[in-house]
């Protein structure tokens, strides 16, 4: 297990928060300990979830 920083701040009724050590990973929670929950969550799938063989790409405009 490793340590990681949140950044959080709250905006109206949510606490919204991203991982310094990777920005691109972020989430929000009704409360502090929900979002801590949901950027675990969310780390679990961007970094440490393989992507299979037979993946997909598409080009989006956003």
């Amino acid at each position: 297990m490793q340590n990681y920083t949140l950044i959080y701040w709250k905006e109206d009724r949510f606490f919204l928060g991203k991982l310094k050590e990777h920005p691109e990973i972020m989430t929000q929670g009704e409360t502090l300990e929900e979002l801590e929950e949901n950027i675990k969550d969310a780390f679990q799938l961007m970094v440490l979830d393989d992507v299979p063989d037979d993946y997909s790409m598409k080009e989006i405009a956003l």
